[in-house]
């Protein structure tokens, strides 16, 4: 009786023991788990990149069809973005480049491309109050294409543009509000843009407002950009840019227009439907018009359904935050 009851004993003093043992080790294990969670919400990042590939494929075919149309057409469009942002303390480096490409074949007009750009922006800051939304900067924005452009009258093309033909760079040093990561807007009161126009051809009729033979033209003005960019949900992503400029020496109140909008809607994985609506008005492109000699309000639409892969952002903690 005595050897039961000293087995009893022992059973229930290792039972006691192994439950006094996970008392202490569980909430250890929950606490170790919590302040593992906030370290990582709460980690500044230094690097912070990503962006998105867009290809959109689109083709129909008619044959013995009454309503009329093509009977064959082919679209092809295509939008790349990458984005690289660095900040350190009171210096912050944000790049992006945009590069779009289309191209349309029927039966009737042949083939032509409809989407050709190129966009590199890079804008260098440093930090100037305490709520960290102000900055001084230096910005940086070349724009041209890569392929020959035409403008068609009656179906008959006419030569218009080619790569740095026009293209665009421009040099300002301004005041940069960072509202959030969504949203920043540029203001710059001193601003060197200079227009390209790389081909003799269009060199030597004076295109896009260069003297007649020459291929630069030196412009000296007032410069604002906005940026926003912006997930609706896990769904819908909106990237828009505006930019205005204006020349101090030549007609001023003619300002030049720029702008951007990126909307892409996911279907699934990899496809989605895209829109974009692009602007342009610049006065001194005076290849518009009955006689192709006026300035005008340049639009561009293009919507597609296609493949789409987003660069995963990625963040990098290179130092620990100050």
């Amino acid at each position: 009786m005595n050897r039961f009851f000293l087995l009893f004993l022992s059973v229930l003093y290792f039972y006691a023991t192994s439950k006094a043992q996970d008392i202490p080790i569980k909430p250890i294990i929950r606490e170790t788990a919590k302040t593992i969670k906030k370290e990582a919400d709460t980690a500044k990042w230094n690097i912070k990149r990503g962006g998105l590939v867009n290809f959109t494929l689109s083709q129909g075919s008619l044959s013995n069809w009454a309503a009329g149309g093509d009977n064959f057409s082919l679209a092809i469009s295509s939008y790349f973005n990458y984005f690289y942002f660095y900040q350190k303390q009171r210096f912050s480096w944000d790049n992006n480049v945009d590069v779009n490409l289309g191209f349309v074949q029927t039966t009737s007009i042949g083939g032509r491309k409809n989407d050709d750009r190129f966009d590199f922006l890079s804008k260098l800051g440093y930090k100037v109050d305490t709520t960290g939304k102000w900055f001084i900067s230096a910005l940086f924005d070349f724009r041209s294409q890569f392929f020959d452009g035409y403008t068609y009258s009656n179906n008959v093309g006419t030569f218009a543009s080619s790569f740095l033909s026009p293209a665009y760079s421009l040099l300002s040093l301004g005041f940069d509000y960072k509202a959030n990561h969504k949203l920043s807007v540029f203001v710059s009161p001193l601003t060197s843009r200079l227009v390209i126009v790389a081909n003799n051809k269009l060199a030597n009729v004076a295109a896009y407002g260069v003297d007649s033979g020459k291929h630069v033209k030196s412009e000296v003005g007032a410069f604002t950009t906005i940026n926003y960019m912006n997930s609706f949900d896990k769904n819908v992503t909106y990237k828009g840019r505006l930019d205005l400029f204006s020349n101090y020496i030549d007609h001023p109140q003619n300002i030049n227009v720029f702008m951007t909008n990126q909307f892409s809607f996911k279907i699934n994985k990899y496809f989605s439907a895209t829109y974009s609506l692009d602007f342009i008005y610049d006065d001194n492109v005076r290849i518009f018009g009955a006689k192709g000699k006026s300035a005008a309000l340049q639009t561009k639409s293009l919507i597609g359904i296609g493949f789409l892969k987003r660069l995963d952002t990625k963040r990098f903690l290179l130092h620990p935050a100050s």
